[in-house]
This record gives structure tokens, C-alpha cells and sequence, in this order.
């Protein structure tokens, strides 16, 4: 059902080649202010049908020996601990593990810069942190006046206050862990310092989204602005550029708000711009590499639904406001989709209704809808995960891949031996247990190995999933929407932030490690015992097998 849409290697050369390009313009000295998810651009890959969720490490991996990448982060996240909600870990724990991905592919990581930088014990330990792990730390400072006193910010006491980055390499790539880090910023400071030393230098601007060479109402601009719902991003036709040359093309309005104080500081430092607008900073060259236009607009309208129902409940977190609920009901509106296109929606509403209880439906690649209910082994997430898998690879559906035999002493585990009160197995713990019956029964083997054909699939729950479960369908490639519901009226709700703060805490680990080789020994026996006294049936095969 997932129809091509976008031309990945097209998109590799030609990304590649147009920022080398740039870096050519200014003399050999480029800072590339790099938005969005360097890894895992797991957005861009859903409304991009073909690109793949590594294509900009893979791209820059082209430029390896020339780049070097600076990461910052703003001293008042580290103060804050602000937590990335897609991977549930802080900001200050993001940098390392960003530093690890860059090491991870062979890309040279120059330093890490703590802007706004004050003196806060949380953050002066970090800086210590960092350079105990021998890793090159500059600080940069807040501008009184900053955006708007140019002659202040463009002087000694403005960008010559902050520290001097030593790079070595012709492409700078500043990234951070999340928007209002500080890169835009660190980039001009440095154009700031290195005209002082009489170094040529340049500055440009990679986002993906908005596409500036799509129409404004595209859905897949119109998906960007349904991403960012919380932020007010708002896709606009760029006036500067429009004024320049004659010719329409999209921005957001923060690029474009803050392009006259850009021209200006660019004047100042250089005693030129070197840009007339905006999209003249950019260097994304994602839309010429879209070879099915409807596949792209299809594919976006699903993932404003999916926005839709994300926001729908942060909200009932209480962690965006209903303007944004607001907003992404106008998105749905321009694009002539409503939330009753999801396919899956009924479904799983309808067993919740049938069944009294939460439950799940899985769309398989091939549109066959799978339906997993609530029952006192299973929560209705390892359910329709099993119905899927099992599905998928052919195995009857009365069968059962993980016979009460199996579960109850997982259960007893769970509640009388590591303080749980929820005896039902989530889905790692189910996914776990089958990947523990495989290494036994080939008919468990077989469900296994479609795992990996889980990939795109859609998911709708008819409560809201905790942060385990999220976790699992998110590391399984599948697209996950929730009813705005708690299973329970409890007032305490374990989200995914609070399953990371447990797992950051030093002292839970000895604990938790010891409960997991726990729970794997004791399944190993159970399995074994069991493998020796029930036998799995499967029509068509003999029952003793």
C-alpha cells in the first residue's frame, strides 16, 4: 500500500553537491545551521514516502572529511532539565548521546558550546562533565538587546564576549538537541569572530520542512505546520524572496520575521548580505527529488490525522494548550481530510465497545486490519501484536503462541517478586517471552520473523498507551495514534518522561538490571519446562510436533 514517492539517492547527490557548492562561495568556510533530526527523521520519511530516516547522516558521510560538527545547548535546559519528547531523555543526556551517533558514523565532533551560559552549579558541573569525557567546551552569553541592537550584538560587547570556536575543517555542521538551543546564534558569532582574524567565512541554513519549492497549501507543508502546532509555525510565502526575483516560493514566519535583523548583521560583519531573502539561506534541496506528487500528498494527509490525534492528547496531559487542538482541526480542514479517514479509528472502538476494555487495531501493509483485546494475560497492545505477527506469517489464529503455561509465572513475577501491580504482560515483555519460545518452537520462529514487516504499519488504541508500549511501536517502525483517554480515573499516569527519569537515576540501575536478568533466566526455565509437556497445535502439521 506504501507507494513511492520521493528519490533518496537523487536527494544524497544533490544535497551533497549543493552545499559543497556553498561552501565554495564563501572562500572555503561554511557554518551550516542544521534543523530538525540529523538521525531518525522519522517526519520527513512518512510524508516523503522513500526518503529514508538516515539520509541526512548518510548525506553528509559524502562530506566526511571536510565537516565537523559543533553541537550546542542552552544553559537554561540543562537548569530546567528539559526532556525530548521523542526519546523521553534531557537535553544535557541528548548531547551525549548525539556525540556518540556522530562518533558512531566517523564524523568529528569539534566541541560542544553552552550558550546563554550563567553560573549555575547544574551547569558548571555539566561543563566539568564534559571535559572530564575530553570533549572541547566554549560558552556564549545572552545580548541585552538581542534581536534588535545590532550596532550592540555586532560589537566586542555583543559577539566578541563569547568564546572563539577553533574548527579545522572547511563544513562547520552546528546542531543541538532541540529547537532554541542557540545555532543560529553560535553561527553568526563565529562569522563575527572570524572576520576580526580576516578568516572568509560563510553561513547558510538546512531545514527540511517547509519545502520552500512546494505550494504553501501542499499537504506536506501543510504536515509541517501540524508537526510544529505547539511552536505557531506558520508556513508563508517568503516577501523578500518574492521581491528579489519575481518568484513564489515558501518559508516559516520566524525565517522570515527575522531576516531584516539577519540582512542587517550580515551588513554589519561583512559590510554586504550576501542573501536578498529568507529562502536564499536555505540549502534544502528535498523538493526537487520528489518523483510522485500524489504519493507525497496522500502520505501527509495521514500524518496530519496522526498529528491530529498526538496533539489531541498532549492536551489531555495538559502539555500543549487546545489552540493547537484548534489549529490542527483548521490543517484538517484545508487539506479535506477529517479524523474518520484514519481506517483503523472504528475498529478499534468497536472492540473497546464489544469488549468493555482497551483495545487495539493494527492496519497491516497489506490493508488487512488486525483487532487485540484486553485479557487477564495480555494488555490489548501484546495482543494485537501477536494477532499480527501470527497473521502475517500464517499461524492459526486459535493458536497460541504463549500458552497460559508461559505467561502466569511471568505474572507472578511481575507482581509478587517486582512490585507490580499490573499483572497483564506489556509489549516488550511479550515480545521478549516470544523471542525466548523461538529459540524452541519453529512456529514461534516463524511469527518472529515478521517483525520486521510491522514497518509502516498503522496503530490506533482506544486509550492512551504508556510510555513502554509507545516505546515498542515506535522501535518497530509503526505509525501509533491514541483516543485523548486513560485507561483508568487514577491521578497519577506513568508517562514515558517519568520511565526515563527512573532509568537516568543511577541508583534504580543495580535493581533494574538484576529484575531483567531475572525475568530472562525464569523464562529460559519456564520454556524449557514447557517445550517438554505442551505441545503447540497447528492445523496441518501434526499436533505433537
Amino acid at each position: 500500500m506504501n507507494r513511492l514517492g520521493f528519490d533518496n539517492a537523487k536527494y544524497l547527490e544533490m544535497q551533497s553537491i549543493r552545499i559543497k557548492e556553498r561552501i565554495a562561495q564563501f572562500g572555503g568556510k561554511l557554518y551550516l545551521e542544521f534543523g530538525g533530526k540529523l538521525f531518525d527523521d522519522f517526519h520527513a520519511s512518512r510524508v516523503l514516502p522513500g526518503f529514508e530516516p538516515d539520509s541526512k547522516i548518510r548525506m553528509l558521510l559524502q562530506l566526511k572529511d571536510d565537516a565537523e560538527v559543533i553541537i550546542v545547548i542552552n544553559v537554561n535546559d540543562i537548569i530546567k532539565q528539559k526532556v525530548r519528547g521523542d526519546l523521553s531523555i534531557t537535553y544535557d543526556v541528548d548531547v551525549l548521546r548525539l556525540i556518540d551517533a556522530f562518533r558512531g558514523y566517523g564524523l568529528y565532533v569539534g566541541s560542544v558550546v553552552l550558550t546563554q551560559f550563567v553560573e549555575h552549579e547544574n551547569v558548571i558541573a555539566y561543563q566539568h562533565k564534559l571535559e572530564d569525557l575530553g570533549l572541547k567546551v566554549y560558552r556564549s552569553y545572552s545580548i541585552e538587546g538581542y534581536p534588535s541592537n545590532i550596532a550592540k550584538i555586532v560589537s566586542d560587547e555583543g559577539y566578541g564576549k563569547n568564546d572563539y570556536i577553533e574548527t579545522s575543517r572547511p563544513l562547520v555542521v552546528v546542531t543541538a538537541p532541540g529547537p532554541g538551543s542557540g545555532k543560529m546564534a553560535t553561527c553568526l558569532s563565529q562569522l563575527y569572530h572570524d572576520q576580526k582574524r580576516g578568516i572568509r567565512s560563510g553561513y547558510a541554513k538546512f531545514e527540511t520542512f517547509p519545502i520552500w519549492n512546494l505550494p504553501l497549501k501542499h499537504p506536506v507543508n501543510l504536515a509541517y505546520e501540524a508537526a510544529t502546532a505547539d511552536l505557531n509555525d506558520v508556513n508563508m510565502i517568503d516577501p523578500f524572496h518574492l521581491e528579489a526575483y519575481g518568484v513564489t516560493t515558501v518559508n516559516y514566519n520566524r525565517d522570515v520575521e527575522i531576516f531584516p535583523v539577519l540582512n542587517a548583521m550580515f551588513e554589519k560583519i561583512f559590510g554586504y548580505s550576501p542573501y536578498k531573502s529568507p529562502t536564499d539561506m536555505g540549502v534544502n534541496m528535498a523538493g526537487n527529488c520528489i518523483i510522485d506528487d500524489e504519493a507525497t500528498r496522500a502520505a501527509s494527509r495521514e500524518e496530519i490525522i496522526r498529528r491530529y490525534y498526538a496533539t489531541l492528547c498532549e492536551c489531555r496531559k495538559k502539555r500543549v494548550d487546545e489552540s493547537a487542538v484548534y489549529k490542527l482541526e483548521l490543517l484538517m480542514e484545508q487539506s479535506g481530510i477529517s479524523k474518520e479517514d484514519r481506517r483503523i479509528v472504528p475498529a478499534a472502538l468497536a472492540k473497546a465497545e464489544e469488549t468493555g476494555h482497551p483495545a487495539v487495531a493494527i492496519e497491516l501493509n497489506d490493508g488487512t486490519i488486525i483487532t487485540g483485546k484486553t485479557s487477564s494475560l495480555l494488555g490489548a497492545c501484546s495482543a494485537a501484536l501477536l494477532n499480527a505477527l501470527k497473521h502475517m506469517a500464517g499461524i492459526d489464529d486459535d493458536l497460541r503462541l504463549l500458552p497460559p503455561s508461559i505467561l502466569e509465572p511471568i505474572q507472578d513475577l511481575k507482581v509478587n517478586h517486582l512490585g507490580n501491580r499490573n499483572p497483564r504482560l506489556h509489549t516488550d515483555e511479550t515480545l521478549l517471552a516470544l523471542s525466548i519460545v523461538a529459540s524452541k518452537d519453529p512456529i514461534a520462529e516463524e511469527a518472529m520473523k515478521q517483525l520486521e514487516n510491522l514497518r509502516n504499519c498503522e496503530v490506533h488504541s482506544s486509550v492512551i498507551l504508556s510510555g513502554v508500549d509507545e516505546g515498542v511501536f515506535r522501535k518497530l517502525g509503526m505509525h501509533l495514534t491514541c483516543e485523548p483517554v486513560y485507561e483508568t480515573k487514577k491521578l497519577y499516569h506513568k508517562t514515558a518522561a517519568d520511565g526515563a527519569a527512573v532509568l537516568c537515576s543511577v541508583s534504580q540501575q543495580p535493581k533494574l538490571q538484576a529484575d531483567k536478568f531475572k525475568l530472562f533466566n525464569i523464562l529460559e526455565v519456564i520454556v524449557e519446562r514447557t517445550q517438554r509437556s505442551v505441545p503447540h497445535p497447528r492445523r496441518g502439521r501434526d499436533p505433537n510436533v
